[in-house]
This record gives C-alpha cells, structure tokens and sequence, in this order.
C-alpha cells in the first residue's frame, strides 16, 4: 500500500472546493493507495513522468514513487487550465 503526500498547492484547491467535490477529489486520491495506475489513468509526456487522472471535471496530477512507496499529489484543478503551467 502506498503512502499519500499532498503538496500545499493540492491541498489549497481541495480545501476551496464544495463539500461534495471535496469528497469526490479526495475518494479518488485515496483510491491511488491502493492502487497507483488504475483504469483510465494517463501518463503525460513530462520530464517527471507525472500521471493523469480524471474525477468529474477535476484532474488529479501525481507522481510515483515506486521505491519508497509514494504517491505525490503534484496538482488538483479545473480540466480546463490544470495542463497551463503543468510543465513548468
């Protein structure tokens, strides 16, 4: 099982969200414990090897680390300006 880090940009978004967004965002990060790669989740073509997966409108951002077992939420946001300054 792995372990779940948030970076403080994630966490401002999820935290200025809805209750039921929030619970929807935060279900589908859980779940990437458990499982990293499910169905449907992307890896984008970035020097990080970062992954991609969708939760509603909302794209969830995360990076793993296989080694030491851990999943970093990288970014949360809108699918319409998540990718903007992704690569940067």
């Amino acid at each position: 099982m792995y372990s779940i880090e948030l970076k403080p940009q994630a966490a401002r978004f999820i935290s200025a969200q809805t209750k039921k967004i929030q619970r929807q965002l935060i279900a589908h990060i859980a779940a990437l414990a458990v499982n990293p790669r499910p169905a449907g989740s992307k890896l984008l073509y970035t020097q990080e090897k970062l992954y991609r997966i969708r939760s509603g409108n909302y794209r969830i951002i995360y990076q793993i680390q296989d080694k030491i077992l851990l999943v970093v939420i990288v970014k949360v946001g809108d699918r319409k300006d998540i990718y903007r300054h992704l690569g940067k």
